[in-house]
This record gives structure tokens, C-alpha cells and sequence, in this order.
């Protein structure tokens, strides 16, 4: 019986997902990367293989304190802020594999907040 481990599994959601979802100059693809200290987030336009925004943990004030799940929602507002400043209003939402729950659930309610559509 072959074992699966976690980053494989992830890796082959993230291959499902990557075949269904496609990011373009007008609709880029907001791809998220978790880590266990923080989460990253980037806009994504795969016809040009360019970055047009992106926001991290590591971005974020240093005053900021709160826990992991606050700090998305904080990032996501951060990605917003900075895709109107690129003047970029819907996207399509590429989760990375991860389960659509917790930190991830909270980067996309925070992009949805800050004015991102997806």
C-alpha cells in the first residue's frame, strides 16, 4: 500500500485545481501559499507569466498582533488595497490545494472585504 504523504496530496489538489483554473490580464488567478509562520498572496496573470500584485504576512505593520487567522484576513485587505491600486477588480480564486477553511477561508473574505471579486 503506498503512502500519500500531506505535501503530495496538497500537490495533487493543486494540480486539479491548476487544470480547471486560469488566470488572464482582465480576471488574474489570486494563488495563496501557507506556511506555518504566515500566508502569502499573489495576483497572477498566466498569459503574460506576470506578478501584478501581491501581499504578505511580512508586509504587514509591525504593530499588527493577533493570531494566524487574523493576520489573513489582514493580508487579504492588503492584496485588495493593492490590486485597486493596479486598477484590478476580480480575479479567480486558486486556493493552492489547501482546504478552502481557516487561514485561506479568512485571506478570501478579507480580499472580498477590501473590494476584490471573486
Amino acid at each position: 500500500m503506498a503512502l500519500v504523504t500531506t505535501r503530495e496530496a496538497r500537490l495533487r489538489r493543486h494540480r486539479r485545481v491548476r487544470g480547471k483554473v486560469r488566470g488572464t490580464a482582465e480576471r488574474p488567478r489570486l494563488v495563496v501559499f501557507r506556511s506555518n509562520r504566515g500566508i502569502e498572496a499573489q495576483l497572477v496573470d498566466d498569459g503574460a507569466r506576470k506578478t501584478l500584485a501581491g501581499a504578505s504576512w511580512l508586509h504587514l505593520p509591525k504593530s499588527f498582533s493577533g493570531n494566524k487567522i487574523e493576520q489573513s484576513a489582514e493580508v487579504g485587505k492588503l492584496l485588495a488595497q493593492k490590486a485597486k491600486s493596479a486598477g484590478i477588480e476580480r480575479a479567480v480564486f486558486d486556493r493552492g490545494g489547501y482546504l478552502y477553511h481557516g487561514r485561506v477561508k479568512a485571506l478570501a473574505d478579507g480580499a472580498r472585504e477590501g473590494g476584490l471579486d471573486f
